[in-house]
């Protein structure tokens, strides 16, 4: 059975999304909406859907999953308000912007039987999951610490309109922490302490390119912010993102490894599906690039097949669920809390670590 989704929010990332609409044969993409109609009616006629009120599609008994690309300051409202009509839902990350909304999303999701996916779904592409196969297959012997950096100099270089990067619910820490954090998730499971500190520096930032270039927004959050994080299984890893590191070292050589016992992993920038996975089991030897173990490239839509097949399927492991997304959340927003009150917090939700992907995925 094939599911009918539904995209809401039409944006920038809504292309990937459409792109991949006839990729998976677990669901499909049948119509979009937004609040710019034209908007919607354009993208609409580009990939070959209907476009329709976002108030018409959550209410369609026609349709099983909305697919939330709006920004994250309103994607509590939109998908409780989804799943109390009785959709399930997939959303672009961050689940929401506190852990309050986020943890309201889940109850809803509860309370009406449906389930919740979320972005990133670069987890399951062949980067990410190889790694996670050479960890299981023992390269670096037990896992004791992590280090995954992401540095550059800030959006507003290339976004035409970069606002919400330096809004409630931005920042560098949740706009490209998602897909780290959630990295760390699928290879070393469940987190219990974080700790961290933050800084900012500028007040304004001037947009570069597009029709408001030289326009000035002002910044409402941290753009440079660092953390240390304790998981369950005693590894330890060191967070840094920033938006103020001119030069830095984001694009295809981010610094993201993992330490073990008997060597060192490198992962694949986790921003992306592909990648090289690398391994040393000494200072003296050069890094060996691994064998892929699984090969899903293609990009954005597998965490929406991902939830597809959950819905579908009882014995599916669900990898990019809800309660991943809300513990990646709780690292993220515990971060911030310990650097405001300078101390260690303790993580309260945690989920189970998800599964390995088959290598036949998405077949």
């Amino acid at each position: 059975m094939t599911l009918n989704a539904a995209v809401v929010g039409c944006g920038n990332i809504a292309d990937a999304y459409f792109a991949a609409k006839d990729r998976f044969e677990d669901y499909e993409i049948v119509a979009c909406g937004d609040l710019q109609q034209d908007l919607a009616e354009r993208k609409a006629d580009e990939h070959g859907l209907e476009a329709r009120p976002t108030d018409d599609l959550v209410a369609d008994p026609e349709i099983d999953i909305i697919i939330n690309l709006t920004p994250p300051s309103v994607h509590a409202d939109v998908l409780v308000d989804a799943l109390e009509a009785g959709n399930h839902v997939y959303t672009e990350k961050p689940l929401a912007t506190t852990v309050a909304d986020a943890e309201r999303i889940l109850e809803a999701a509860t309370e009406t039987d449906k389930l919740v996916g979320s972005a990133p779904d670069t987890v399951l592409g062949a980067g990410v999951q190889s790694a996670r196969a050479a960890l299981e297959a023992g390269h670096i012997g037990r896992p004791i610490g992590a280090t995954a950096h992401w540095m550059t100099g800030g959006h507003e270089v290339w976004h035409p309109n970069p606002d919400l990067y330096y809004q409630e619910g931005g920042g560098p820490l949740f706009d490209m922490g998602p897909y780290y954090v959630g990295a760390l998730i699928t290879l070393l499971g469940s987190a219990t302490t974080v700790t961290g500190a933050v800084g900012q520096a500028f007040d304004e930032r001037t947009i570069g390119s597009g029709d408001r270039a030289g326009e000035t927004i002002d910044v409402e959050v941290p753009t440079h912010e660092a953390g240390v994080v304790t998981f369950e299984n005693g590894a330890i890893a060191n967070l840094q993102f920033s938006f103020d590191a001119t030069g830095g070292s984001s694009g295809p050589f981010p610094l993201f490894e993992i330490y073990g016992t008997e060597g060192t992993l490198q992962v694949p920038d986790p921003n992306n599906f592909d990648g090289e996975v690398r391994v040393r089991n000494s200072g003296r030897e050069p890094f060996e690039t691994l064998e892929h173990t699984h090969d899903y490239t293609a990009g954005r839509g597998a965490g929406v097949a991902d939830l597809a097949r959950a819905v579908r399927d009882d014995d599916w492991s669900h990898r990019t669920s809800g309660q991943r997304a809300l513990h990646g959340l709780e690292i993220m927003a515990g971060l911030r809390t310990a650097a405001e009150q300078e101390e260690h917090v303790t993580l309260e939700h945690g989920c189970s670590q998800p599964a390995p992907l088959p290598e036949s995925f998405p077949k």
